[in-house]
């Protein structure tokens, strides 16, 4: 069974940079392609990065392109985000997600089975 953990939230200034990670203790990371995605309140929920399987492709929302990176660690079920160069508009609670349907939905919220608790990153001078 998926059980999302997700770690690395925090409050930083405009161009630092923060990791988010998230660890599948259930131990089956390598059979879902992973996806972050970010809430603000009063907002739907918005992708922000995706990696597939092996983590040979990746996708991002044209907001975080060149910024953020996704990267994933089957041998240690992990999945994480490096995010550089921040703003305060990335301003948001950070969740972590699995999904094993079609990659081509990974920038979807309906694409994914798992989401793990939010975490909050706020960027602000």
């Amino acid at each position: 069974q998926v059980q999302l953990v997700v770690s690395g939230g925090g409050s930083v200034q405009p161009g630092d940079s923060l990791t988010l990670s998230c660890e599948d203790s259930g131990r089956t990371l390598s059979s879902y392609y992973m996806g972050w995605f970010r809430q603000v309140p009063g907002k739907e929920r918005e992708f922000v990065a995706s990696i597939s399987w092996s983590g040979g492709t990746t996708k991002y929302d044209d907001s975080v392109k060149g910024r953020f990176t996704i990267s994933r660690d089957n041998t240690k079920n992990t999945v994480s985000l490096q995010m550089d160069s921040l703003k305060p508009d990335d301003t948001a609670v950070y969740y972590c997600a699995a999904g094993r349907t079609f990659f081509s939905y990974s920038t979807s919220t309906r694409g994914y089975e798992y989401w793990g608790q939010g975490t909050q990153v706020t960027v602000a001078s």
